[in-house]
């Protein structure tokens, strides 16, 4: 049971900074597809620098860890800005053009660099064995991983920010009246501009959470399988509201958590199903969720569509 709690805990903070993420784009007024592909490259950024810092102590391989991510996240999601706010593309075609782009250069990438290193090594793996351990604290037999923490607080932090701040407000604004908003005097783009550079950071932040909640090397060639996708199911449960999405990434969280322990429940186990259905049930229950759900759900009025400057 406890390992049940750990994994649920672990995927559901993946879960939290991916669709706060999500969130903060889509309350700007640009729907961010590309969560993805976001957490492949943050995920990558976050891998590399753990792979050079062998022998460093643990607080400097967490805080350059979580930078390293941070930053990546933060570039990558500048190309879906630049795409949609300032040449105002289909949001839709560009986040999913980033999530292809986000896999394939990442992959590239990884075997460039091991093949530097060692032309026989054609893979598209990182391996991070000892650096993981700076990100894992034992208590009383729980795994505690410090990304959980800064889930929780950027969780705590995302409340404050969009209900009880005038950058969160402004923001919000941005994404239901953008032309209201510039009437007195609120830069609309800026806004915007601020909303996707924040997904990308959490988007970041939850890709290296993600490959090593449960690994000590990632294949790059694999992916998130399709956490960015199911974060966003997470936001539209949780209505866009950060407790709501705590509340809706935990539930999906102790789905996946079941597909990494069910072996050890004896009445699992009795049921004699394939260990696929745990890992499908995720997204079963995301499609099921949405389809009764998505009548009641209220998105950001003007969500995915490009702001013209004077237009009313």
């Amino acid at each position: 049971m406890s390992l049940l709690i750990q994994y649920t805990i672990l995927y559901a903070s993946v879960l939290i900074l991916v669709a706060l993420g999500g969130c903060f784009s889509e309350h700007s007024g640009v729907i961010n597809l590309g969560l993805e592909g976001i957490m492949v490259m943050g995920a990558l950024g976050g891998a590399l620098t753990m792979k050079y810092l062998i022998g460093y102590p643990p607080v400097v391989i967490v805080i350059l860890t979580i930078l390293a991510a941070a930053v990546t996240g933060l570039v990558f999601s500048a190309l879906l800005a630049v795409a949609c706010i300032n040449f105002k593309a289909d949001q839709t075609i560009v986040g999913t053009a980033l999530n292809m782009l986000g896999l394939a250069a990442a992959t590239v990438i990884v075997k460039a660099i091991n093949i530097a290193e060692n032309p026989d090594n054609v893979s598209s793996t990182v391996q991070y064995i000892a650096q993981k351990k700076a990100f894992l604290v034992n208590i009383g037999g729980f795994d505690f991983n410090w990304m959980m923490l800064v889930a929780l607080v950027i969780l705590i932090a995302a409340y404050i920010v969009l209900y009880k701040t005038k950058f969160g407000l402004r923001l919000m604004a941005c994404g239901e009246h953008p032309q209201a908003a510039d009437s007195v005097g609120i830069n609309v783009y800026k806004m915007r501009w601020s909303g996707v550079l924040i997904s990308g950071v959490l988007g970041g932040l939850g890709g290296i959470m993600y490959i090593i909640a449960g690994a000590s090397e990632w294949q790059f060639e694999a992916g998130v399988a399709g956490f960015g996708f199911l974060a966003l199911a997470v936001m539209i449960f949780g209505q866009w509201k950060p407790h709501r999405i705590a509340l809706a990434a935990l539930l999906f969280g102790l789905f996946r958590a079941l597909a990494s322990v069910y072996s050890g429940f004896d009445f699992l186990l009795s049921l004699q199903l394939s260990g696929s259905i745990y890992k499908m049930m995720p997204y079963i229950i995301s499609l099921i969720v949405l389809a009764l759900t998505s009548k009641r759900s209220r998105a950001p009025k003007a969500e995915g569509i490009p702001y013209e400057k004077g237009q009313r």
